[in-house]
């Protein structure tokens, strides 16, 4: 369980293909990271919870397999990219952002981004039918950051969601390295999907 609090980026560093699946390398950012993880531990990784496999020299591996690849946008990766990453809540932790589960619903891309005097505005698109798990001012998780829904615009198959986005946010996740066309990951609100469910309006 997550909060959708990127506490560091992580450079990758090495990508190797095995069988369906990929191994990827990554370099927190954050000094001292991985002080406190060893492997079999969770790690949110763009928001997807993966399994740390190793950990060696500040420097954790993590293994995607063929479902994750296709459902999220770790496939897109190349070496060079940057991820944002988090740790697992405690039952103790401060619940900065919202509850998030790391399972990545859909995948949408950047439609736009417009620079602001001392912000910015992100526009993410994605396939209409998620848009009943919108609501406006709620929260949705987009690369793993908990974020709020600040407008809600529909297109002929999708719709188009703006968010704000604070100097501290763009400078310590990859929003960063984000441009036009981008894919992310997308997770949305989790109480808000079992209210649909129980209403029968999801499968």
């Amino acid at each position: 369980m997550f909060t959708g609090i990127v506490t560091s980026t992580g450079k990758v560093i090495k990508i190797t293909p095995r069988g369906d699946s990929i191994v990827f390398s990554v370099s927190p950012e954050v000094k001292n990271f991985l002080k406190d993880r060893r492997k079999g531990d969770s790690m949110a990784i763009n928001g997807a919870c993966m399994t740390i496999t190793a950990i060696k020299n500040g420097v954790f591996e993590f293994t995607t397999v063929n479902e994750s690849l296709s459902k999220t946008n770790l496939g897109d990766l190349i070496r060079g990219s940057y991820v944002n990453l988090e740790k697992p809540m405690k039952l103790n932790d401060s619940l900065d952002g919202h509850i998030v589960q790391g399972h990545v619903d859909t995948t949408g891309k950047v439609y736009s981004v417009k620079k602001l005097k001392d912000s910015w505005e992100f526009y993410f698109e994605f396939p209409i039918k998620y848009k009943k798990n919108l609501i406006y001012v709620g929260s949705i998780t987009i690369n793993g950051i908990s974020l709020t829904v600040a407008g809600i615009k529909d297109t002929k198959k999708s719709v188009v969601i703006k968010t704000a986005i604070i100097p501290h946010t763009y400078s310590a996740t990859n929003f960063q390295h984000l441009k036009k066309d981008d894919r992310v990951n997308l997770e949305f609100d989790m109480l808000g999907k079992y209210v649909m469910r129980i209403l029968g309006k999801i499968k």
